[in-house]
């Protein structure tokens, strides 16, 4: 596939990495049937919206906010709860490998952090383990995936607040579009709205970053009425076969899936991309294993190739209360609101998962 490098990058050093590796050779041969054309996509564009045309402004580059936003404690704490997130991950892969029936999961994750560690696949943030990796070549895969039509028309756009998908977020502000963004974890908020309007020109590159949303973001909540045109969503191994996906192991991009059903803001019909590297593409995701709430993908962007998965997989409905440990369900307060009213509103108690060992989370001081 003859790839075009001549498009706007976050990062000329970014593009001089990302040309350097083309070179590696993926483990999983993709077959040609994988690879189809314009014929799956007309099943995705009846419910999309027209992009609207584009319009910085150019006057301010004040965050929205009202109050002082402080950068620094915004990101140190951010980064202190990250490195608790994932050795409390790691403990979980190790425990559930010994003596869960999941540990089929953990065992395809590790044999993909483990590769892209081993051929110098990833940038930083690094080592990969635990997390959605920042692949070599995101941005020529944000590229190809830029060039959908999904993408084209979309006027709201759902992006992961993951470090791969950096480059989707900013060509989503760039070109006129809503970027809907979850809060890391979705520990100090609910997601945050994004529109080119809010930015000037000095300040998109700094709204694609987890700081930049929390600084001039729209914070939402769950009675916000917005229509999401196309998710993106981060991955550590999908299959292009079957769309089947496993994230690094938190299950929060099932939570704002589910919780977006909730509000009516997407439905089955709503396409869902991931960008990954070649090297991320598997074969033995067992489709009969995955969980109800677990989210496949419809389309997916790598450095070389788009593959429009023959996905079959059913997409979630909502939240499904009964996979939901008390513990994760007392550190998300959104999630807490959502139990507490749909319990109003049916009058019935709703299950509850069974427990689970989360990381620790700081208390966020007011300002």
């Amino acid at each position: 596939m003859a790839i075009n490098f001549g498009f706007a990058l976050l990062s000329e050093s970014v593009l001089s990495r990302d040309s350097n590796m083309m070179g590696l050779s993926a483990p999983f041969t993709l077959k040609p049937t994988y690879l189809t054309t314009k014929a799956h996509k007309s099943n995705f564009l009846s419910s999309i919206s027209q992009t609207k045309p584009f319009n910085f402004k150019l006057e301010s580059n004040k965050p929205r906010n009202d109050v002082a936003f402080d950068e620094s404690a915004f990101e140190s704490e951010r980064l202190s709860l990250d490195a608790k997130a994932r050795r409390s991950m790691e403990e979980t892969s190790k425990r559930e490998t010994e003596d869960d029936p999941k540990a089929w999961k953990w065992i395809i994750r590790k044999r993909i952090w483990d590769l892209m560690e081993a051929r110098n696949i990833a940038q930083n943030p690094r080592p990969v383990h635990h997390r959605i990796p920042n692949f070599v070549g995101a941005s020529i895969a944000a590229k190809n995936l830029g060039e959908l039509e999904e993408f084209r028309v979309a006027g709201c756009v759902k992006v992961n607040p993951d470090s791969p998908q950096k480059q989707v977020r900013f060509l989503t502000l760039s070109g006129g579009k809503k970027l809907l963004t979850p809060q890391p974890r979705l520990r100090t908020g609910f997601f945050s709205v994004l529109e080119s309007g809010m930015l000037s020109l000095s300040t998109i590159n700094e709204a694609c970053t987890s700081v930049g949303v929390a600084k001039y973001g729209r914070p939402i909540g769950l009675d916000e009425k917005i229509k999401v045109d196309l998710i993106v969503i981060g991955s550590v191994a999908v299959d292009p076969m079957t769309g089947a996906r496993l994230g690094k192991g938190e299950g929060f991009a099932e939570l704002e899936y589910g919780m977006l059903r909730y509000m009516g803001a997407i439905d089955d019909s709503t396409p869902i991309v991931t960008s990954v590297h070649d090297c991320q593409l598997v074969d033995d995701i067992p489709v009969e294993k995955l969980l109800i709430h677990d989210v496949p993908v419809d389309i997916i962007c790598t450095p070389t190739q788009v593959i429009f998965t023959d996905a079959t997989i059913p997409k979630p409905k909502g939240i499904y209360w009964d996979k939901l440990s008390p513990e994760k369900l007392g550190q998300i307060q959104i999630l807490r609101e959502l139990k507490n009213r749909i319990e109003r509103e049916t009058g019935q108690k709703l299950p509850c998962g069974p427990s689970e060992q989360l990381p620790p989370t700081a208390q966020r001081k007011r300002r």
